[in-house]
């Protein structure tokens, strides 16, 4: 089985309002793109940007309160889980939805709408990108600590979007593994392979309660080639030859068999904006990973990513 770990569903209005690409993807169009290619399951979650936050405000590319909600996040969830439960059934059993989560803001109230909603719709994890929304992820030692206290009660794990650029206060890889660190009954995986920092994989490697997810693989290996400041620089990176995005993919599975999970990050496997034009396709994500020797493929395609969920009945697998 193929299990693809990072997706996203819904629509996000700041890269819409801002002539940025991806915008938005519906449960239908991730099932039947992938499944074309030979993805049989797919964690997902919503897109980012939320209603919490002013329209208008998000329009002129600014980032701040007085929306038309006042809770993050409380449409966003809801509307997803109603799309994979009610609405596409027949599509949505063939998912693992995750929550998505403000780590700094509202946590009191987002912490009971999120009570609401697990008793209401199962979701299986929690997912914080706290770069977009400008959120420092440090807040789960601080104010956030409450949405600690709910994964360890529920036993979900926390896939958590990385960064090493300096201008990136909010999503430090390193924040993230200092917060594992202090959590040691949560379970966290860093996306983004932590921007090939080879320190912080070592890290991830080290900590029993951590992995890492390579999501949007390809485009970070064009960002290596590129000399974009967006990856680790030369002397922390991960050796390997980043001009074959496959190759890279193998030299890290093979250097953490076990921490290693794969995702696409569908749609942003691709990333547009008015001074960046970074493009992949779901299919040539999808293709990293099938060109793995079978062992590491089943790893780093399925058991890995197992090992973060740790779900109480595997069954739900099955489900056709």
């Amino acid at each position: 089985m193929l299990i693809d770990c990072h997706n996203h569903l819904g629509v996000d209005l700041f890269f819409y309002l801002n002539g940025y690409h991806p915008y938005a993807q519906d449960l239908p169009a991730l099932v039947t793109e992938g499944r074309h290619h030979g993805v049989d399951r797919w964690v997902v979650f919503p897109f980012v940007s939320n209603l919490a936050f002013d329209v208008a405000a998000m329009r002129s590319g600014r980032i701040q309160p007085g929306g038309l909600e006042n809770v993050p996040y409380v449409f966003e969830n809801e509307r997803m889980l109603r799309e994979i439960y009610e609405l596409y059934p027949d599509l949505g059993r063939h998912t693992l939805p995750f929550a998505i989560l403000d780590p700094l803001r509202e946590p009191v109230a987002q912490l009971a709408q999120l009570r609401d909603l697990h008793a209401r719709f199962p979701f299986y994890g929690l997912k914080i990108q706290a770069t977009i929304i400008q959120s420092d992820v440090k807040a789960l030692l601080g104010a956030g600590r409450g949405f600690l206290d709910f994964a360890a009660e529920f036993d979900l794990p926390f896939i958590i979007h990385s960064s090493v650029a300096p201008a990136d206060v909010w999503s430090q890889a390193r924040d993230i593994l200092a917060v594992a660190e202090a959590a040691p009954h949560v379970r966290f995986c860093l996306a983004h392979s932590c921007r090939f920092d080879h320190a912080c994989l070592d890290r991830v490697a080290e900590l029993p309660n951590t992995w890492f997810d390579c999501s949007a693989h390809r485009i970070h290996c064009e960002g290596v080639v590129r000399g974009l400041g967006f990856v680790a620089p030369e002397d922390r990176r991960f050796p390997a030859d980043y001009r074959d995005p496959a190759a890279v993919l193998q030299a890290m599975a093979e250097a953490y068999p076990q921490k290693l999970i794969w995702g696409s990050d569908t749609p942003f496997q691709s990333y547009v904006d008015k001074d960046l034009a970074l493009r992949s396709t779901y299919a040539e994500e999808i293709a990293c990973v099938q060109a793995l020797p079978t062992t590491l493929r089943a790893a780093v395609g399925q058991d890995n990513l197992l090992a973060l969920l740790r779900l109480k009945d595997e069954k739900i697998l099955a489900r056709e």
